[in-house]
């Protein structure tokens, strides 16, 4: 009933900036104030993700330089403090990668961001080799959708289909994304429903229901 949910290949972004395993601490650094990413995928051979270089990988360096750990906090930062230590893409990065196949969806991939405390999220075919990547940002793509383009999926994927003997008597009105649905139904029994399936279109951000049913006393 409902039309095909946008994927993390809808939203990614193709150009992907990276950087190989022998990858100098400074080329990282550079690499990231250039394109201004937070994190940059480690690959190798035909462009398989092996792990990714974050900017809180690099700030290790500048967290301990020059401040000695007494022996305990050194073996609870075991880690840490060997990035710190670290001048190549291969000893910086997080291995292996949090990543997400390009059909996942959206809420799948925003999960995995909030999960992982992670920004930004490599996406692989099935064989690891690198497709793009989705950011937090891309994610909110979805939400820069026309109301007129909303509206239409509304009435088109919702409306019709619950109410095909009174979907001319509902309104459906779109404003900065939130959904109003106003009129007269046959079903009350399907007015929650309406309202739910409304909220699963993308790029929605609520859905007010002043949906009334008909009488049959």
């Amino acid at each position: 009933m409902m039309s095909r949910s946008f994927t993390v290949a809808d939203v990614m972004t193709k150009k992907v900036v990276a950087v190989l395993p022998g990858a100098e601490f400074k080329e990282i650094a550079a690499a990231m104030e250039r394109w201004k990413v937070t994190a940059v995928p480690v690959v190798e051979g035909e462009g398989r993700v092996v792990g990714v270089v974050s900017e809180a990988d690099l700030l290790l360096k500048e967290e301990f330089h020059g401040h000695r750990l007494g022996l305990v906090e050194q073996m609870r930062r075991l880690d840490a403090t060997a990035k710190a230590g670290s001048r190549r893409a291969e000893d910086l990065m997080t291995s292996p990668a949090v990543t997400v196949g390009p059909g996942a969806s959206l809420p799948q991939a925003a999960r995995l961001m909030a999960s992982h405390h992670v920004k930004r999220l490599p996406v692989v075919d099935v064989s690891g080799t690198i497709q793009g990547v989705v950011s937090r940002s891309d994610l909110l793509k979805v939400f820069l959708r026309p109301d007129d383009d909303l509206a239409a999926e509304v009435r088109h994927e919702v409306v019709e289909h619950l109410f095909p003997l009174s979907h001319r008597k509902v309104e459906v009105r779109v404003d900065a994304g939130v959904v109003t649905l106003s009129g007269e139904v046959r079903d009350s029994a399907l007015v929650p429903l309406a309202e739910r399936l409304a909220r699963t279109v993308e790029g929605v951000v609520d859905v007010r229901c002043d949906l009334t049913a008909r009488s049959t006393a």
